[in-house]
């Protein structure tokens, strides 16, 4: 038996095994479903103002115009959507799509270099951000194919003084903000004043690429993956099985503070709108605080949320307080979540972390805990017509329990890298497998386990070591608030592990901490150095930038 029939009854009864990924055939047909299904019921909040999906579908619809009719933008152009969590980025995003153009997703965190990488590598014509991403546009614009520039500002749909407020919050946000000189940028309020009568329909293929969503580049240089308008709705609809089993049409209300241009919050509030969820925006993701105050504005029901997030909740000394009588799951994504982080997590809110696994090349969802059975530090079972299989260095299938790397495919699966065929080669097997990079172990129950990133895993003296697992028993000490392994170099062992260190306890030692290790690891596991650091160097996603670690000189 091939390990990807090995789940055939490992489901459970009440998540079915086959979908019909025909259902929507493309986004614009869920959007469009959504918006009637729902019509009168809230969509999106941010800072109290919410719209219906009765009103994204009418302000969508006047994006769409004003592309139609004020610009020379066809079908299959792109657009750069550069905003943070606010009532802008959906409009935008369906306008977007409706009209027909490619999205392309860019972080708000991004610099002037890395934002013109991107622009002219996807062959960007538009760009919508905000007033405070103003400057950097300036910048990099003589040296990109932009033609239009759309600038929001954060209190766009308030009346003052709450418009001028949240202006001030979006330069709390991003500080120092220079001025700029873009004397032909249109503010987003003047594209959403047209007359969405006149949006005409752009007839879609589900092979049509609907977002270029850029990797992380936390090992290389950031690569754009096409994903299909089928690529998306099949995940949507894949993930929406295993969420519906938990979650009520009509009566779930979502907050979501991580980034929607990360793939994890666009997937996670795509299924949102397809149960006609009410979803709440924080706009800062680092801004614990009011990520607890939509606690007590609303009645929160769902949360997405990261481990690097999960831990900064953690800490806040208030959270014990909160009333969190009305949250029923708690879904993870974007990094692997630590399992005393999960355990602390249910043990304050009572809600279980429902970890998932994916990554952008699969738009992005592979596993997840199913929301009835979930078992914390693994992420979960496969969804539905993802078929997975762990292979060793020789491309042969390894045993139950044995370490190998993920292997996938489904509908999910991206067409390929833009423009790159040769990286796409690298990743898509000539059979359409996608080799992930990540190493994982397939549980007996049927359970995955993420083990590591294969460019992380260490070799010492020939055995395999796992930075994961170090970690993992590294932040059981108490004196520990955050750690990091990495292999060095190393001319008898070929690498050893070096541990980087957060004290929690400032009296904590190396010695301590070595002797702590030895009690659940293996010789060879130990590291044979630990060095304190004030903070661990991760992505704006809270992933461990491991390449910096191994090029700091200590």
């Amino acid at each position: 038996m091939e390990q990807h029939d090995f789940w055939h009854d490992k489901y459970p009864k009440d998540i079915v095994r086959n979908i019909d990924i025909q259902h929507y055939k493309t986004i614009n047909e869920l959007f469009k479903d959504s918006c009637c299904k729902y019509a009168n019921k809230p969509a999106f909040s941010h800072e109290g103002k919410t719209l219906s999906f009765a009103d994204l579908d009418k302000y969508s619809a006047a994006f769409a115009t004003w592309i139609q009719r004020h610009t020379d933008l066809k079908k299959g152009d792109r657009i750069a959507i550069q905003l943070p969590n606010i009532l802008q980025f959906p409009i935008a995003v369906f306008g977007a799509l409706r009209a027909g153009l490619i999205v392309v997703n860019t972080s708000t965190l991004y610099t002037a270099t890395e934002m013109e990488y991107q622009f002219k590598d996807s062959g960007c014509k538009a760009v919508v951000a905000l007033t405070s991403m103003g400057h950097l546009i300036q910048e990099i614009l003589p040296n990109t194919g932009i033609r239009y520039v759309v600038l929001a500002e954060m209190g766009d749909f308030f009346a003052l003084p709450k418009r001028l407020l949240l202006s001030r919050m979006d330069k709390y946000i991003y500080k120092n903000i220079p001025a700029y000189y873009l004397p032909d940028a249109i503010a987003f309020l003047d594209t959403i004043r047209v007359n969405a009568q006149k949006y005409q329909e752009i007839d879609i293929e589900p092979s049509d690429v609907a977002v270029l969503q850029y990797t992380g580049g936390t090992t290389g240089i950031s690569k754009g993956a096409m994903l299909s308008h089928q690529n998306i709705t099949s995940n949507v609809l894949q993930t929406y099985t295993f969420l519906a089993t938990a979650l009520h049409i009509g009566r779930e209300t979502l907050l979501c503070p991580l980034p929607l241009s990360h793939v994890f919050a666009f997937g996670v509030v795509s299924v949102g709108m397809m149960l006609g969820a009410h979803t709440v925006f924080v706009s800062n993701p680092k801004d614990t605080a009011l990520i607890i105050e939509q606690f007590e504005k609303y009645d929160i029901t769902v949360m997405m949320g990261s481990n690097s997030l999960f831990v900064e909740l953690i800490n806040q000394s208030v959270l014990p307080r909160v009333d969190f009588s009305k949250l029923k799951l708690t879904v993870a994504g974007s990094m692997p979540v630590q399992l005393k982080v999960a355990q602390a997590w249910q043990n304050i809110t009572h809600s279980p972390i429902c970890e998932g696994y994916g990554l952008t090349e699969s738009s992005p969802v592979v596993t997840m805990n199913p929301p009835n059975a979930i078992q914390l530090g693994t992420v979960g079972l496969p969804i539905p017509d993802t078929q997975l299989r762990l292979l060793d260095d020789s491309g042969q299938d390894v045993a139950l329990g044995e370490v190998g790397e993920l292997w996938i495919q489904g509908p999910q699966v991206m067409k390929g890298y833009w423009r790159d065929a040769e990286a796409t080669a690298d990743v898509i097997s000539y059979d359409g497998w996608l080799k992930t990079g990540d190493l994982a172990v397939f549980q007996n129950d049927g359970y995955i386990k993420i083990v590591s990133r294969k460019k992380d895993m260490i070799l010492v003296s020939g055995f395999n070591v796992y930075p994961l697992e170090i970690e993992e028993v590294a932040l059981r000490h108490t004196g520990i608030l955050d750690c990091a392994a990495v292999g060095v170099s190393d001319f008898k062992a070929g690498e050893t592990v070096r541990l980087f260190v957060v004290k929690k306890d400032p009296y904590v030692n190396e010695d301590e901490i070595i002797e702590h290790l030895k009690k659940e690891l293996a010789v060879y596991k130990i590291p044979r150095s630990i060095v304190f650091i004030d903070k661990i160097p991760r992505s704006s996603l809270g992933k461990v930038l491991r390449r910096e670690l191994r090029d700091k000189v200590v």
